[in-house]
């Protein structure tokens, strides 16, 4: 197959290739004898070493940490070598991991007085001199202080950089940068050799725990000088032997043949076996041309392992079908067609009872592509609304900064629609205030009347609401005059007791000011589902508590579905999860509930099922529901949805650099076990788990296989998940990933794990093999 001239080029056995997942030189020293600081290498294979913003940061900062208006410390803040983290000094010691906060973990770096805290805290600072660091998940955000404008900008533009540059790495370049950062801690004495103790620091640090002999012998096998030290080559060819792959080689090889390297046909033909959408010849060709790492081998359009490795590792060798990734589904229909990513008491970050409220919550909920939030609304002093849980110990904001805060943040990451979803407990004053301010900071993005005059009961689509803020709220009756009283949107209660106080206690006058900005979403209660002679009312918009809604999915069932398909429908969790715990979301999507509002400061698998459904369609908060849950005379039922159609078949195969759960302890290893979770109508509801491997969590082993009958596919979520197994405890959660059935990529896959806030645990991953057999 292969011509002379190429077969010429191929090394020679002594000088074996290096796996694509590790760079072409993993050695602590540089070969040119410079500097033997392996994190500046780091940097320089990011290509930043010279900038001098990033010289700045690794020179470190003392910056002032600002927490209250009395609370103003001053840290130092130092760019860790790896450019991957930045240490941070405290007033008391703590572990080393507490010192550090890693890049990929930053949701954001604003400039100035862009949050909440220095707002309230920082007059005393120059905005110039003032920067946010907002993180991903709970951690709270960083606001801090330079000396001088230009440092602050040194600190923006440097995590800038860093960011872009890591969002932009390949896995194979990520794993690169880990694995260096890990042998730069285990060179106890930095002199850029490694003993025998060194390398056993280092598995342990990496979560293996080799057998001593096997490990000795590995060790001896790269210690060529015989000087029972390991430097340069040495320790690029015992990393060579850690990190191979043997299941991808031997599925290279399967397709390669005898003289191991692929064609585009024969690529081709791995393709089809795939199941890969499109394979094609050309396709093939493409992929060659984009992740083989020879040029050589890439000019006669053939593919090393290394280039086949790449692939698997890219975001086209993931579980993640990638043309799912941007916005694919139509936007044109009307917005009950389409689950719509909702949070509950957005404005809080802890518990219902004494937790804080915080205008952060807002920007990290539309950080996570929430398109529905809450607001809470109470009389406030000086004239001025507030925003906190009502008769709790919560803290309050202004509604004023809430809704400056929906202007600024709501549209940074999607471009469709937001819905405020106002619980109104303010007078006819303060209700007029609160128009007052929806109208003047939201100006012409504030929907106030119909899109369509035509057919002003119709609800419009995402496509034709982009950029636009919708108010869900009561609405005065069109025959109504201006002082008849209404019932308050308070979300409605199930007892009985309690309906009654509230009808009692709670009947309060709408103020026409704010009436007159609820179009498309006037709050209804549903106290009975409508029988199907009456017609639809769109605009209408039911809140229940997840115990009424589920007592309509069980007593109603498809007359539950059919409603949802022409209305929209809010359910949110009881007012018993004092600790802002959650239901799970799916049950209510089973029956079409397009507003499912979670509690988004509480990680756990009801977040993971959130993130999952909302995680296709570019992430824009809206996904477009099942065809059996739009059409208006469907007869799907989720408690009855007939035989199983579809078998998934998942074959779990292997696991790559799993976190340490105990960095302070080295001995602690994990004993990993994957368990595979089918959320969907409740007969399709299922999780199967495979036996767990003892002592590795770098490279363990299962080759076991799973499998699922489903009779609703269209609405399944398969959830991977990789525990630390306990014998005598419950298993220790170490990374998940959820995603949609229907854009779940057949064949050979990689699944890139996420921590529980939804944070990448790169470069750990799954490798499986999916089967999807529909009948």
């Amino acid at each position: 197959m292969l011509c002379g001239r190429w077969r010429s080029c191929r090394r020679r056995p002594e000088e074996p290739s290096v796996p694509a997942q590790v760079a072409t030189s993993v050695a602590l020293a540089p070969p040119d004898g410079g500097s033997r600081r392996p994190g500046l290498r780091a940097l320089k294979k990011m290509g930043l070493t010279e900038d001098e913003d990033v010289r700045a940061m690794l020179q470190g900062s003392r910056l002032c940490k600002i927490r209250s208006r009395t609370w103003h410390k001053e840290r130092l803040y130092r760019l860790q070598e790896d450019g991957l983290s930045v240490w941070f000094q405290r007033r008391i010691p703590r572990a080393p991991s507490q010192h550090i906060f890693f890049v990929q973990h930053i949701e954001a770096v604003r400039e100035g007085h862009q949050s909440e805290g220095l707002r309230r805290f920082g007059g005393a600072f120059p905005p110039a001199r003032c920067l946010t660091i907002a993180f991903k998940g709970r951690r709270k955000n960083l606001d801090l202080a330079a000396a001088t404008a230009e440092e602050a900008q040194r600190w923006v533009r440097g995590l800038a950089k860093l960011r872009a540059r890591l969002d932009a790495m390949s896995q194979r370049e990520r794993l690169d940068h880990w694995i260096h950062a890990y042998l730069h801690r285990a060179d106890s004495d930095q002199d850029s050799k490694m003993s025998f103790k060194e390398i056993k620091s280092l598995l342990r640090m990496v979560n293996v725990d080799m057998n001593d002999m096997y490990a000795y012998r590995l060790f001896k096998e790269c210690d060529h000088s015989n000087n029972e030290r390991l430097e340069g080559a040495e320790i690029e060819e015992f990393l060579r032997r850690l990190l191979k792959r043997p299941e991808l080689e031997e599925i290279f090889h399967r397709y390669s043949g005898e003289d191991r390297v692929l064609s585009a046909p024969e690529l081709l033909e791995f393709l089809e076996d795939q199941r890969e959408d499109g394979a094609t010849l050309a396709h093939a060709q493409k992929l060659i041309h984009t992740y083989e790492l020879n040029e050589t081998a890439k000019q006669h359009e053939l593919m090393t392992l290394d280039g086949f490795m790449m692939y698997l590792l890219s975001p086209e060798g993931a579980a993640l079908d990638p043309a799912h990734t941007c916005v694919f589904q139509d936007m044109g229909q009307p917005l009950s067609h389409y689950f719509i990513s909702s949070s509950h008491n957005t404005y809080l970050t802890d518990s219902q009872i004494g937790g804080l409220s915080s205008t952060e919550a807002y920007v990290r909920a539309f950080a996570q592509g929430c398109r529905c939030v809450e607001l809470d609304c109470w009389e406030g002093p000086g004239g001025e609304p507030i925003i906190y849980h009502g008769h709790t110990l919560t803290s309050k904001i202004l509604f004023r900064d809430v809704v400056q805060t929906v202007r600024d943040h709501a549209f940074t990451l999607s471009p469709y629609p937001v819905i405020l979803s106002l619980e109104n407990h303010c007078g006819l004053e303060q209700q007029a205030v609160m128009a007052h301010h929806l109208r003047t900071i939201l100006g012409d993005a504030l929907v106030t009347q119909g899109l369509d005059m035509q057919n002003p009961e119709e609800l419009p689509s995402p496509e034709q609401l982009k950029g636009r803020v919708l108010v869900k709220g009561k609405k005065l009756p069109a025959a109504r005059s201006e002082d008849g009283r209404i019932l308050s949107d308070q979300e409605e209660e199930e007892e009985e007791e309690e309906e009654e106080v509230e009808a009692a206690e709670q009947r309060r006058r709408i103020s026409p000011e704010l009436s007159a900005l609820v179009v498309y979403c006037c709050a209804t209660r549903l106290r009975t589902l409508r029988p199907n002679p009456v017609p639809p009312q769109p605009c209408q918009v039911s809140s229940l508590s997840e115990r009424k809604a589920k007592k309509l999915i069980r007593e109603a069932g498809n007359s539950f579905v059919r409603h949802n398909a022409h209305q929209l429908t809010r359910v949110y969790p009881l007012g018993l999860r004092m600790n802002s715990a959650n239901y799970s979301p799916q049950e209510m999507w089973n029956s079409g509930c397009q507003l499912v509002a979670l509690n988004f400061q509480t990680p756990g698998y009801e977040m993971d099922l959130n993130a999952g459904r909302f995680l296709i369609n570019g992430q824009c908060g809206y996904v477009l529901k099942p065809a059996c849950l739009r059409q208006p005379d469907t007869t799907f039922d989720p408690e009855c949805p007939g035989p199983p159609r579809t078998t998934l078949t998942i074959q779990v195969l292997t696991a790559q650099q799993l976190p340490k759960l105990n960095t302070e302890k080295p001995n602690s290893i994990v004993d990993p076990l994957v368990r595979v979770e089918v959320h969907g109508v409740p007969a399709d509801c299922a999780r199967k788990e495979t036996n767990y491997v003892l002592n590795n969590g770098f490279n363990p082993r299962w080759g076991q296989t799973l499998q699922f009958q489903l009779r609703a596919p269209e609405l399944a979520l398969v959830r991977f998940v990789v525990e630390d197994y306990d014998a005598t405890s419950p298993n220790d959660f170490v990374g998940q990933f959820t995603l949609p059935l229907d854009s779940l990529k057949q064949g050979y896959r990689h699944i890139h794990l996420l921590s529980k806030d939804g944070a990448s645990l790169s470069p750990a991953t799954l490798f499986v093999h999916i089967r999807v057999q529909r009948f």
